[in-house]
């Protein structure tokens, strides 16, 4: 698991037991512990290691943001101080998880210790009053399966978060002339999420690869690479092209301190170089580095966000919409000329030649099936949404290029959606339901979640832990 570090501030209030809160403060940590996740506390700023005194806030704040957390969890022990939480929590504006440890039976004198729920529902209200967005992890004990799947979840959501204030993509010369979908306002994407574009003229991409073509150990292990990972159809000077491609995409992208590409595949770069980038996407596609097509800058947003979701464990898929399915009335084909990577492939796939172009370098492979997420980030007129749903791959009709014939609810629904805007027929998919993890993350980054079917409720309550 991708590591994400919490700030964990464990709090009580005075009028309730301090022993108590002091005994979950290190139930809770341990628990943590145990679930591998990388914490930072705060026993060095008073002697119960608690977060009561308004006077140490501003020490928390220091420590937290000198050792770089990327998450505050608000671990109630008790009651809690709801205002001393707040103030934490305003200061240091990172993705926060509310929670607190289920109450006991009150004792045979009907004494309660902690008053954990009562001091949840406090604290809840002063986050709002101070506009600091939370997730909330329902009150429930330290061993219940629902704590552990609410903070994987949670970490999950501070790598989206973490992820999408700090894109930066290698742009690839402009967009094709006849893709005005993929047009994107880029002093807009700056000034609204801090997303921001290097772009760089097809010139440099074509000096680059000169440049990697002299390296011949480099050159070599690539095509190796390719050997045994596809199944080459192309000749021997054009797979040649596809390694060098794919090592100057990285270089670039290194070089500009980028995480993801989006580019220009044509018709530009077959003058210069004679091939499609298809393959060479996909190798940086397997790599973790989401290169995407037709300079679509919010399609490599969308990836770094769905991939970030999945605790960048797993490869996600750059797709077209393209045509219903023929048989089944909700089915729906995804398909790209080439450029998924090769884990997501059902077997070894073909370096060929792709669908409607003479140029070689894309691949030919059916994804596999099973359980997909789809998303798409978009906007326009200064509006931005989350398109999300799930769907699942089915059998159908043999095609070129990488794809997967996908069957969702209701394909009218989606239709409609996709036409009606804000997006356009690209999307992004990975093998795992991201979709609670995105919706939550959402509200921590200005973004509209939309649902592409009526599945809101379902997605609160499996947050809710039900």
């Amino acid at each position: 698991m991708k590591k994400i570090k919490l700030g964990y501030a464990p709090t009580r209030r005075s009028i309730f037991s301090a022993p108590d809160a002091i005994k979950f403060r290190g139930l809770t940590a341990d628990r943590l512990k145990e679930l591998g996740v990388d914490f930072v506390d705060i026993t060095d700023i008073n002697e119960e290691g608690l977060l009561y005194d308004d006077n140490d806030v501003d020490k928390i704040v220091a420590k937290f943001k000198a050792e770089g957390v990327d998450g505050l969890l608000l671990a109630h022990c008790n009651f809690g101080t709801e205002f001393v939480c707040a103030r934490l929590a305003k200061k240091l504006d990172v993705p926060v998880l509310l929670w607190g440890p289920l109450d006991e039976r009150p004792d045979e004198n009907g004494v309660r210790l902690r008053d954990t729920q009562c001091g949840l529902f406090a604290t809840g209200k002063v986050l709002r009053r101070f506009r600091v967005p939370f997730t909330y992890l329902t009150n429930c004990r330290l061993n219940d399966p629902v704590f552990e799947r609410g903070v994987k979840d949670f970490l999950a959501v501070c790598n989206v978060v973490k992820t999408f204030k700090n894109i930066r993509i290698l742009q690839i010369s402009t967009r094709p002339f006849e893709f005005w979908t993929t047009m994107c306002n880029e002093g807009e994407l700056l000034e609204k999420f801090n997303i921001q574009l290097s772009p760089v003229p097809m010139t440099e991409l074509t000096e680059q690869i000169k440049t990697v073509k002299q390296d011949s150990r480099r050159m070599a292990q690539m095509v190796a690479y390719i050997g045994e990972n596809m199944e080459i159809k192309i000749k021997e000077n054009e797979t040649e092209m596809v390694a060098a491609l794919a090592l100057a995409m990285e270089d670039l992208v290194a070089k500009y301190g980028c995480q993801a590409a989006a580019i220009q595949c044509w018709n530009a770069l077959q003058t210069e170089i004679g091939i499609m980038p298809c393959a060479a996407n996909a190798i940086l596609n397997e790599r973790g580095i989401p290169v995407v097509c037709e300079t679509d800058i919010h399609g490599a947003i969308t990836a770094l966000m769905v991939e970030a979701a999945g605790m960048d464990e797993m490869r996600s898929f750059f797709a077209d919409w393209t045509i219903r399915h023929p048989d089944i009335e909700n089915g729906e084909l995804l398909q790209h000329c080439g450029p998924w990577p090769m884990s997501v492939a059902k077997e070894k796939p073909q370096l060929t030649y792709p669908l409607a172009f003479d140029h070689p370098g894309s691949l030919t492979a059916e994804a596999k099936h099973g359980d997909v997420t789809l998303c798409r980030f978009d906007g326009d007129n200064g509006e931005y949404s989350l398109l999300l749903g799930n769907a699942k791959g089915v059998d159908g009709p043999t095609c070129m290029g990488t794809y997967l014939w996908v069957e969702v609810e209701n394909i009218k629904r989606l239709e409609a959606k996709i036409v009606e805007g804000p997006y356009i027929h690209h999307c992004v998919g990975i093998h795992k339901n991201v979709v609670p993890v995105l919706y939550e993350a959402c509200k921590y980054i200005g973004v509209k979640p939309d649902f592409y079917d009526p599945i809101e409720e379902d997605v609160k309550a499996y947050l809710r832990g039900e």
